[in-house]
């Protein structure tokens, strides 16, 4: 018995939902399906999936081994299509990022890739969450600031502006702020960091903001300081629009960070796989551009 049987049948069974399915996509009976999959439950002392006359669902160790056994499973049959030098790239990849930037820019990027690699399949999962790549089996993380998990590499793809910026009817009935430290006596609009960045005199500042509305969502922020609540530091991106018609203007432009960088990240050696590298290659190539002209708000 090699160490290596019930991998493609675990996967299959996920994929299919059921025994029957898996046979079917293996060629083989649900017999013997069943058989090997118990004979991998004995070895590892443990039930890999909840079975209902319904339905065939992995247990939490069950969806943890079937993802690595995915990974597994593509990476040898690239390794077999490289070895008989087949040029074209196959296989499944796992992505993740944050929510805003992956709809407004991974994804269309993500949509014009498999469009190119058609043996090439794409799980984009969008969250706010900080994901456990290794943990979790992705093979690329989008994230912004400074990576600092040393289990991953790290390739700059980009760079993201800050900015400040408030309603007209706000501004109205409130002095606009000269420098950081006016910011005291405004009503501030919070996100997900707690911390403003600034830059003065070529020294990087931080302030803490302080207002009475705080939202993990910033098309929220958008719609707060349209309604003139307060002002907000976003992403350029998010208010690019609003501050070419007017709804929304700029503050303390001198005062500018530096822009933040956007990264891929990635287990060690994970870039080593072709299709790996061509993703990055494409996030690297497109994403600034994408940012800079907000081409990904259109339907790509």
């Amino acid at each position: 018995m090699s160490d290596w049987e019930g991998l493609e049948e675990i996967v299959a069974i996920a994929d299919t939902g059921s025994f029957v399915g898996a046979a079917r996509r293996l060629n083989v009976s649900p017999s013997q399906v069943s058989r090997i999959v118990q004979r991998l439950e004995a070895r590892l002392k443990a039930e890999l999936f909840e079975r209902t006359t319904r339905s065939v669902r992995p247990t939490e160790l069950g969806r943890m081994l079937v993802d690595q056994s995915r990974r597994i499973i593509d990476e040898r049959d690239e390794a077999l299509s490289m070895a008989r030098g087949e040029s074209e790239m196959q296989g499944a990849l796992k992505l993740t990022c944050s929510t805003a930037l992956g709809e407004r820019f991974a994804a269309p990027i993500v949509g014009r890739f498999i469009r190119a690699h058609p043996r090439i399949s794409v799980t984009l999962e969008l969250t706010n969450r900080v994901v456990d790549l290794v943990a979790e089996g992705f093979d690329i993380g989008i994230r912004t600031g400074h990576p600092v998990d040393q289990r991953l590499d790290a390739r700059q793809i980009g760079a993201r502006s800050l900015v400040v910026c408030a309603a007209p009817a706000y501004l109205s009935h409130r002095t606009p702020p000269k420098s950081p430290s006016d910011l005291e006596a405004h009503d501030c609009l919070i996100g997900t960091s707690g911390v403003w960045h600034f830059s003065e005199k070529g020294t990087r500042r931080t302030w803490v903001p302080t207002g009475r509305f705080r939202c993990n969502s910033g098309t929220a922020l958008v719609s707060a300081a349209l309604d003139g609540l307060g002002l907000c530091q976003l992403p350029e991106f998010y208010v690019r629009d609003h501050l070419a018609t007017g709804r929304l203007v700029r503050l303390l432009d001198g005062y500018l960070d530096a822009p933040e960088p956007i990264w891929a990240v990635y287990p060690h050696r994970r870039h080593a796989l072709p299709k790996v590298q061509a993703m990055l290659a494409a996030l690297e190539t497109e994403l600034s551009v994408e940012m800079a002209s907000g081409a990904a708000d259109q339907t790509p």
